[in-house]
């Protein structure tokens, strides 16, 4: 495999494993584990954790969303079926090479 599609592959892997996590932490309609962070909430009040968190999960699904594409266009060219139609056709006007007949001996048990 291409280097590169690994290494975006991991990427991808690593900001999904990300964004699950803040998405856990945004308050849902009841309580959410954002509430469980009250040093935060006391340092940056209520409002503007749940608006980090929302940029931060938007910003990692463009990520993904982009890293993803650019994952898909390093895998290369695949085959057209042009080439395949071709391989097909040079394979149906092909005789193969059969043995030819036995040579007809005479008898060799009468001399």
């Amino acid at each position: 495999m291409n280097t590169i599609f690994v290494i975006l592959t991991v990427l991808i892997v690593i900001a999904c494993i990300l964004l699950t996590i803040v998405v856990l932490l945004q308050n849902g309609k009841g309580e959410g584990m954002a509430s469980n962070f009250v040093a935060a909430n006391q340092t940056f009040g209520v409002r503007q954790t749940a608006d980090m968190l929302e940029k931060v999960t938007w910003g990692l699904v463009a990520f993904v969303l982009v890293v993803s594409i650019v994952t898909a266009f390093t895998l290369g060219r695949p085959a057209s079926t042009e080439d395949y139609l071709d391989k097909i056709e040079n394979a149906a006007t092909q005789q193969p090479a059969f043995p030819s007949a036995p040579i007809q001996q005479e008898d060799p048990t009468r001399e």
